[in-house]
């Protein structure tokens, strides 16, 4: 486990050290991902030690949401005057991921044999 979840931040280590180097306007974590994704691919996938610790840490992924709701509890009043530009955000964000997600399918499934 603790050679994966070293793993796991290394990745986003030099994923941060990538974005702030290169002056990238992507955040750090996402850099760090997409350089994980690729380390998988060339090993050929993740390891059994990866694939058990990934799934431990998603299985408390939950706990990441308190402070966040412990903010908008705090800050209540300013979720109330400004509730339409936060609904609006959400809806949009939310259409345009639909969409993404559903353009990106029907790539892979055009262009990857349309197994998926």
């Amino acid at each position: 486990m603790l050679a994966a979840l070293t793993t796991l931040l290394l990745c986003q280590l030099a994923g941060e050290v990538c974005v702030r180097w290169l002056q990238l306007p992507v955040p750090g974590p996402v850099a760090g991902m997409l350089l994980l994704f690729c380390l998988l691919l060339a090993r050929g996938g993740p390891g059994d030690e990866l694939k058990t610790t990934s799934q431990t840490l998603l299985g408390h992924l939950s706990l990441l949401f308190v402070p966040a709701g412990t903010g908008i509890v705090l800050h209540l009043a300013r979720v109330g005057d400004e509730w339409l530009a936060l609904l609006l955000a959400l809806v949009l964000s939310t259409l345009a991921t639909l969409l993404v997600t559903a353009w990106t399918m029907q790539w892979c499934r055009r262009f990857g044999g349309g197994d998926a």
